[in-house]
């Protein structure tokens, strides 16, 4: 065992030791563990954009807990082990690098990505009998997530635009089109579909300008929190209550929050 395994070792060990001792561990299943994942992987999410390296590594940890976790559970069961979840991996990640494993030569990333798409098409045709590229994008993810990898799937067959300008003209189009339905007092069903639209556009003009959506509305969203709590604590400092304030005098604190 070499002293890179070691560690890795000793965590399959540990978790063996847990489930059969430790009385949360032994009661937690597959479906019980879901939402705990997702939240790690968000607190992953967080730490990342955070670039705080101390965060990631942390919650790397526990997301290659949760990993083992399930992986224990379907040993259990007698479905698969860790070492059967790691061999298809590497299985997975050889076949679909054949300009690395194969004769495939590639240009350039872009063509990487095509042949990734095109071959995990493959497999799940073969596996399901399924024919749509979409069909890979996970239903529970978020929906701006799952519009920007729908966009980069379609993307990856050829079905995409040819500059950043005629995506713009879409995105003009589509706010145009969401400003006449909000002009008219259209339904409410109505403006959402259009306001869908609008997103779906924006989230598509950002991916030519190489702009993870998510990302930079979550940056955004950090911003905001600086930016409103500093009017909360100065708001404080000098004795006033937000619910009693005007607009013009909580600007007063925001202006100076964005100068920080």
């Amino acid at each position: 065992m070499s002293d890179k395994q070691a560690p890795f070792d000793r965590l399959l060990q540990i978790m063996d030791e847990l489930r059969a001792k430790c009385p949360w561990d032994k009661k937690q299943t597959l479906q019980t563990l879901r939402h705990l994942t997702i939240e790690e992987t968000y607190e992953l999410a967080d730490s990342i954009l955070d670039e705080d390296m101390d965060g990631i590594k942390k919650e790397l940890g526990d997301v290659l807990l949760h990993i083992v976790f399930y992986a224990k559970i379907a040993s259990e069961k007698k479905a698969f082990d860790i070492n059967d979840v790691i061999s298809a991996l590497c299985d997975k990640l050889i076949y679909r690098h054949p300009h690395i494993y194969g004769d495939v030569v590639v240009a350039d990333e872009e063509e990487v990505k095509r042949n990734w798409e095109q071959l995990k098409l493959k497999e799940k045709a073969k596996k399901e009998g399924s024919k749509s590229v979409l069909d890979g994008v996970p239903v529970a993810l978020p929906a701006m997530v799952k519009a920007s990898r729908m966009q980069d799937k379609a993307k990856g067959v050829g079905f995409d635009w040819e500059k950043p300008e005629q995506v713009w003209e879409k995105v003009e189009e589509e706010i145009a089109e969401f400003k006449a339905e909000v002009d008219k007092k259209s339904s409410h069903e109505l403006l959402e579909a259009e306001f869908g639209d609008v997103l779906f556009s924006l989230v598509n003009y950002a991916r030519f300008l190489d702009i993870n959506p998510e990302d930079a509305l979550e940056k955004t969203n950090k911003k905001f929190i600086k930016r409103f709590q500093y009017l909360e604590t100065e708001a404080a400092k000098a004795g006033k209550k937000l619910d009693e304030m005007t607009l013009a005098e909580m600007d007063v604190y925001w202006n100076k929050a964005k100068e920080l």
